[in-house]
């Protein structure tokens, strides 16, 4: 028979199971924890409003429905719902005495933040590729990234990163969990809940971190070719206008590319053991809250086609407010 003793069912067997773990998160910072509950709602609502006005206008506006915006407007919906499987949760626990979150959730959350994650590390790939593509070989660059091509890849993308999750989550909450239910961390990431299992995780840990090479180093030494490949032909072209047009389609791409894999290379393509929780946090916050933030800055600060395109929608919006 099995007996229920708060956060942990004791079996027959006199092994006792966790049901719910304590996210311990800021907890340390004491009355910091105000400050930063103010920092992160602030940062919160601006990542919000930045990636629904960048998928709004490129809905709205025609000249930016190309496969670029297209795959730009499924990362800022990715981003979007990436920091929304996160935040809010993180934002409630900053306020609250109990910070637990049941077993089953805490692997529903570690499955929508990998899944949406790893969309975003592959549609960053086929952002590079796409750049490729309209660079080096802009005349076949509307039957190398037709619409049908650029559906089937954003689906790719989509799929590969929800079931890259799947196995992730499986292979960790299939670990038997004992009496040990600390997280050392905001959120149910691998590290943190893995470190819990009561048995030996070598074996999983290693499938997690090829699956980490896979879906990290793979799209990103991908990028790193596309670009070598993009380079070579910019330097070709004769004018200099023309160079410097070709680099600035492609800047924006690559800061958020290096924040992104650098950030998540850094915490996933390490071993469990050494994983630090103050420093590995600070990381943890660059690329949940930081990337998310800066995907919308970088691309509508630095691009010119989409300032227009935000102008253009306000200015719509302010005569249609003139006439009613």
């Amino acid at each position: 028979m099995d007996i229920v003793l708060g956060s942990v069912v004791v079996l027959a067997e006199n092994l006792t199971m966790v049901t719910e773990f304590l996210l311990l998160g800021f907890s340390s910072l004491g009355d910091i924890q105000l400050v930063l509950f103010a920092v992160f709602l602030f940062l919160y609502f601006v990542i919000l409003s930045g990636n629904v006005t960048i998928v709004s206008v490129i809905r709205l506006d025609k000249s930016l429905h190309t496969p670029m915006y297209f795959f730009l407007g499924i990362l800022s919906t990715s981003e979007t719902c990436y920091t929304f499987v996160i935040l809010p949760k993180m934002l409630i626990n900053l306020f609250s005495v109990a910070r637990t979150i049941s077993f089953n959730c805490c692997a529903i959350q570690m499955f929508f933040f990998l899944g949406f994650a790893i969309t975003n590390c592959l549609l960053l790939g086929v952002m590079g590729y796409d750049r490729y593509a309209a660079i080096c070989h802009p005349l076949h660059y509307p039957i190398l990234m037709s619409w049908q091509v650029c559906g089937k890849l954003g689906a790719l993308c989509g799929i590969g990163g929800f079931l890259a999750s799947l196995t992730v989550v499986y292979l960790v909450f299939s670990l038997p969990f004992c009496s040990a239910n600390k997280v050392n961390h905001y959120f149910c990431d691998i590290s943190p809940v893995i470190r819990l299992a009561c048995t030996n995780t070598d074996a999983h840990e290693f499938v997690i971190f090829i699956c980490g090479v896979l879906v990290l180093v793979v799209p990103f030494l991908f990028i790193c070719v596309s670009y070598i490949c993009i380079l070579r032909t910019i330097l070709k072209i004769p004018s200099a206008e023309g160079r410097r047009k070709a680099f600035s389609t492609c800047a924006s791409h690559l800061t958020v590319v290096i924040i992104h894999y650098g950030c998540a290379s850094y915490i996933y393509l390490r071993p469990t053991a050494n994983y630090v929780s103050n420093k590995d946090r600070l990381v943890t916050v660059t690329y949940t809250i930081v990337t998310p933030l800066l995907n919308p800055m970088v691309y509508s600060l630095r691009n010119k086609d989409v300032q227009v395109a935000i102008r253009k929608v306000l200015g719509k919006k302010g005569s249609l407010k003139l006439f009613d």
